[in-house]
């Protein structure tokens, strides 16, 4: 299994891009920085796209690439929740904001939206994917992804602490996670549904209570601003696990 990290912070800038992995080329996660960093053939290749929840920074680039499917007349497979539907055929692709492509063009719409439902596997373009709800201001899922030679991968998306019947579905071999502020902003981002360096250490204590193992672990989600401060005090959780546990950046390729 390979995995680009196409976007890998909070703030997008000229070097940083918003949060979105793409899974081989056929299949991303969210959709923060698929239209800016993916060129238009790139982005033809696109079979699906799994969304996390609704939150704007997630769903941006869905209307400007259905745009582009819809003036080639493609059809792009959109899967996540309820309430990420709702959001984006109200206000984002609502006639208003842009056109509906949930229903444009009459004939062949250039979104096709499939409900998920959290602890229910699907065969996703040649995946094996399980939704998990997640801790997060807004209903939201991480996601197990199973490849057929068993490569094992799961991405939190947008997630705070109390994750342990969250880890009792899992087995990756490589944990993605959200990891948004340092220590200090803990009290702060707690309430918002956020990890920090020291609340990620203790989901990765609960894990290995759990399941007797740590998986590697990437982090995204980063703020480009304070992104040295996070590296350090993510460096001191690492070696106090004995685990190696990287910050992502915008290209990095990883392989399962």
């Amino acid at each position: 299994m390979d995995i680009t990290v196409l976007g890998a912070h909070n703030c997008e800038s000229e070097t940083t891009r918003l949060t979105c992995l793409l899974i081989g080329s056929s299949l991303a996660i969210d959709a923060g920085a698929l239209t800016s960093s993916l060129s238009f053939s790139a982005q033809q290749h696109l079979k699906g796209v799994l969304l996390t929840h609704q939150h704007y920074d997630h769903i941006r680039d869905i209307p400007t690439l259905a745009m582009n499917f819809a003036l080639r007349g493609k059809v792009l497979n959109l899967y996540s929740t309820l309430p990420v539907y709702e959001v984006l055929s109200r206000y984002l692709l609502d006639g208003t904001l842009y056109p509906k492509f949930l229903e444009l063009p009459p004939h062949n719409p250039a979104i096709r939206f499939t409900q998920l439902e959290s602890g229910k596997t699907e065969h996703i373009e040649g995946y094996s994917v399980l939704p998990i709800g997640v801790n997060h201001a807004v209903p939201s899922v991480g996601y197990q992804i199973t490849s057929r030679d068993g490569k094992v991968v799961f991405y939190t998306g947008d997630t705070g602490p109390g994750l342990e019947e969250c880890w009792q579905y899992l087995t990756p071999q490589l944990l993605i996670s959200e990891l948004t502020f340092p220590d200090r902003y803990e009290d702060f981002i707690s309430q918002s549904g956020h990890l920090t360096p020291k609340l990620l250490k203790g989901e990765l204590l609960t894990f290995r209570k759990l399941k007797g193992y740590l998986p590697r672990v990437v982090a995204v989600h980063l703020d480009p601003g304070l992104e040295e401060e996070i590296r350090a005090e993510v460096a001191s959780v690492a070696k106090e696990l004995g685990i190696s546990i990287e910050l992502a950046y915008e290209g990095m390729k990883l392989h399962l």
